[in-house]
């Protein structure tokens, strides 16, 4: 026997499904009407639950066990995803590190001397921005002759507009800070970055930003995100009416965990695009 068909909707019920998908970003249409109809078409309750149901996402505080998310103790709002390197396993393993470490500490520490005295002889000519969609769109051509055209879209504009236009639209912006000369840079773009489940989710979900840290613009960035590592992830959104970090993400990182992490933190913060939604858009009066 088949289902019974559902009612037409009327032109203003229509518009109200439209109003209630877009305050709350839920994807299923059919989930957007069944939850209108549970309230009577009445929009305003039913964005209400909604938000009262966001409102049981997992706590900063008290983060799901299965993804290793740490609280910066700088500022709780913040979450971090961080990935260290593995250590060196088997005897063979750490004879090698041990050989090593003298090397490595010894070419380190003269690097940092070399650079510190350098500033006082040649200020970083990175400290001043001239062209900054110059070296977005520098960066996009140097990475496309790298990797390939099969990438999340860049946006191609500076940071600044980058904010301004996430900000207008509300949307979630991503940011990534590329350390040409880090060890993990490559192996992220190629097995993670550039993989196809992620292009399809960073180009469905927010806008992205990226630059290479050796331009000026992308060093400016990164003198005002403060990054520890490489690979750098820091995701920006619209926040108690201004642009803020809520998620930061820093080293190696696989596809699915990226994708995981994102996820966690746009679910933890989805009531606060709701409510300036909820500002910006009134309600259709019943």
């Amino acid at each position: 026997m088949a289902a019974p068909e559902e009612p037409e909707l009327s032109q203003a019920q229509t518009e109200k499904l439209l109003q209630f998908q877009d305050l709350t970003g839920l994807e299923s249409m059919d989930q957007c009407r069944r939850t209108l109809e549970q309230h009577n078409w009445n929009i305003e309750a039913a964005v209400q639950d909604r938000l009262n149901e966001q409102e049981g996402v997992p706590s900063v505080f008290n983060p799901p066990p299965s993804r290793p998310l740490q609280v910066n103790t700088a500022d709780h709002r913040v979450y971090s995803y961080i990935v260290s390197r593995p250590q060196p396993r088997g005897l063979l393993g750490w004879s090698y590190y041990l050989i090593m470490l003298p090397f490595r500490f010894t070419y380190y520490t003269l690097l940092d001397i070399f650079r510190f005295a350098l500033r006082f002889i040649r200020p970083d000519p990175r400290g001043r921005v001239t062209d900054p969609v110059g070296d977005v769109v520098s960066f996009i051509h140097s990475f496309e002759e790298k990797y390939g055209r099969s990438h999340p879209v860049f946006y191609q504009g500076t940071y600044s507009q980058a904010l301004n236009d996430a900000k207008r639209e509300l949307r979630y912006l991503l940011v990534y800070l590329h350390g040409e000369d880090h060890q993990d840079t490559d192996e992220f773009c190629r097995s993670t970055l550039c993989t196809e489940e992620v292009v399809t989710f960073l180009n469905t979900r927010m806008l992205f930003w990226a630059c290479s840290t050796s331009k000026p613009e992308g060093y400016r960035v990164s003198q005002a995100l403060r990054e520890n590592t490489y690979p750098f992830l820091a995701m920006i959104m619209l926040k108690d009416r201004k642009m803020t970090v809520v998620g930061r993400l820093e080293g190696l990182i696989q596809p699915e965990d990226l994708i995981n992490q994102l996820t966690f933190i746009m679910d933890a913060n989805q009531t606060h695009l709701m409510s300036e939604r909820m500002e910006r858009c009134p309600m259709i009066p019943e």
